[in-house]
């Protein structure tokens, strides 16, 4: 049994390591130069995280439908979206994530930080990442089933915090939750969106606009 999982994370064919570094170098194409970010995307096998049937188009450059009206996001937007939380030679230190799908983000943060907070408001969804993320042996991820628009209080501040869903505007709680000099990144609008990142700046929050972006709408409330 664990040869078998073994072979199944290793991934053969369209989920090979060759198909996993060609992957990489496609986002170097496509202009991400943090190499450590490269290198943890490189290190998860996103094959474990999508759909059995489509685990062939799992180092393809695009979103996929995890069910529950959700998606893995495209490897791109995940490295652009680190590497903006990182540029400067920033570190993520401790980190929350909203919206945390599958566990796929959550185990590429996780190589770049000990400190994960991962929320997911859809409480199957949640048990998928817990699986994924264990058939990885990645155990200092901490999975919450919660409301992410009002984030973890019980674990604030944060120094980093991540967004992978589109609010109409910026959650208060989310920025009071951010620790002093910390960052956060998401993607705000509805059919428009853009990708936001939020500098605390003593009293001052500033907001950068980066790239236009396409993610599932910031629910409330848990299911």
């Amino acid at each position: 049994m664990a040869a078998t999982m073994n072979r199944v994370v290793a991934g053969v064919g369209m989920t090979s390591q060759r198909t996993r570094t060609r992957m990489i170098e496609r986002l170097r194409e496509q202009g991400i130069e943090d190499e450590d970010v490269l290198a943890a995307i490189a290190a998860v096998p996103r094959h474990v995280f999508v759909e059995e049937a489509l685990a062939s188009r799992a180092y393809e450059d695009t979103a996929l439908p995890l069910g529950f009206s959700q998606t893995i996001s495209q490897p791109y937007v995940v490295a652009l979206m680190i590497e903006a939380l990182r540029a400067g030679g920033r570190p993520l230190g401790k980190t929350m994530e909203i919206g945390a799908g599958c566990g796929y983000q959550a185990a590429v943060l996780a190589q770049l930080t000990d400190e994960v907070y991962a929320v997911e408001r859809i409480g199957p969804l949640l048990a998928k990442a817990r699986l994924n993320l264990r058939a990885i042996k990645q155990t200092q991820v901490r999975l919450k089933h919660a409301d992410g628009r009002l984030g973890l209080p019980e674990a604030a501040p944060f120094d980093t915090i991540i967004v992978a869903a589109a609010a109409p505007r910026v959650p208060p709680a989310l920025v009071q939750q951010l620790a002093a000099g910390g960052r956060m990144i998401l993607p705000l609008g509805g059919a428009t969106q853009v990708l936001v990142l939020i500098e605390k700046q003593g009293e001052a929050v500033v907001e950068t606009r980066l790239d236009a972006v396409r993610f599932v709408p910031l629910l409330t409330g848990v299911e």
